[in-house]
């Protein structure tokens, strides 16, 4: 570690995922505990996309240099499930960078419109279709930045966590009413400050329109800002002195409920940096986006999507160009 990272870390204020969600609070945990274990991440090798020998020495300098990773910079693909279909309902790709002291999370709408197998989806099928793997080849495929690591998040793990910190207090942005025999789901819940437990914070983020049909009046758009803001109160009420007794309970609920490729060693390493940055680190936004009533998909801004991306994503040195991303029109 530079000596002005080093000066960086003491400078920095340690007060306060899915918020690296599961990963950011389970990886604390982690830290706290297995402190010796720490293992810096790799990051994602770049395949060699000239293989057949046929770019000049000049462009081959040119492109290996736009492929210079940054240091401490690492991309996690986060992705969980309450639809019932298999498909993944929230997507959040997430950038850790260590070297200058953020996370920043970016939701995916689920009805993003994306090609596979020479055909249209939504990209929330690619989960579905192919697993974690499938779902990161189509994200880096979309944004032309690569996935270093992938966690899957069983949302009764969600559930588990919340109730394990004793509930969460969170400001209900509306008032939400919806029945749903079928799944035997019934979501009640008055606008405004609420103490929520695990299965009643499920509810609130999976909560889309009342049963007249009022609701957010933005399709998922609205259901994604609740989830940001929800994942944000319960990074500020884990990373806190007051829940260390419950370490081996946080660790359990993580070996249980997540599939990722992290190794312990990753998660104590990660861990140890979130606690350094602070929940002040933690940012989310949505890509940038348009839905069409029409055909039911949500079409990604690539001007702006192009723009968050080097802003906030892009782990190389070099910014991405329009032609590195390949975003359906």
């Amino acid at each position: 570690m530079s000596r002005s990272r080093s000066a960086r870390r003491q400078r920095s204020r340690v007060n306060r995922y899915l918020a690296l969600v599961l990963v950011a609070l389970a990886a604390a945990t982690l830290y706290v505990g297995y402190h010796r274990l720490f293992q810096e991440p790799e990051q994602k090798p770049q395949e060699d996309q000239e293989a057949d020998g046929t770019l000049t020495a000049p462009e081959a300098e040119a492109l290996q240099s736009h492929l210079e990773r940054k240091p401490y910079f690492y991309t996690i693909l986060l992705s969980g499930s309450d639809d019932g279909n298999g498909n993944s309902d929230t997507n959040i790709l997430v950038a850790v960078d260590a070297e200058n002291d953020y996370i920043y999370g970016v939701s995916i709408p689920r009805d993003t419109k994306a090609h596979w197998n020479d055909r249209a989806h939504k990209i929330n099928a690619a989960f579905g279709s192919g697993g974690m793997e499938l779902l990161a080849d189509v994200v880096e495929d979309q944004l032309g930045i690569p996935v270093d690591y992938t966690v899957s998040v069983d949302l009764t793990g969600f559930v588990a966590l919340v109730n394990a910190i004793g509930g969460v207090d969170f400001e209900v942005p509306i008032d939400m009413n919806y029945d749903d025999p079928y799944q035997d789901l019934h979501i009640h819940f008055s606008a405004g400050m609420q103490h929520l437990t695990g299965e009643e914070a499920v509810k609130v983020v999976r909560f889309r329109h009342n049963n007249d049909g009022s609701g957010y009046g933005s399709e998922d758009i609205g259901r994604i800002q609740t989830q940001q803001n929800f994942l944000k109160a319960v990074a500020q009420q884990t990373l806190t002195v007051g829940n260390l007794d419950k370490i081996d309970e946080f660790v359990n609920i993580f070996n249980t409920y997540v599939d990722t490729d992290l190794t312990l060693g990753n998660l104590a390493w990660l861990g140890k940096e979130a606690i350094g940055m602070g929940a002040d680190a933690i940012s989310f936004s949505t890509l940038p986006n348009t839905w069409n009533e029409q055909d039911g998909y949500i079409y990604l801004d690539q001007a702006e999507t192009l723009t968050l991306v080097n802003e906030y994503l892009n782990p190389y040195v070099e910014d991405r160009l329009a032609e590195d991303l390949n975003i359906p029109a």
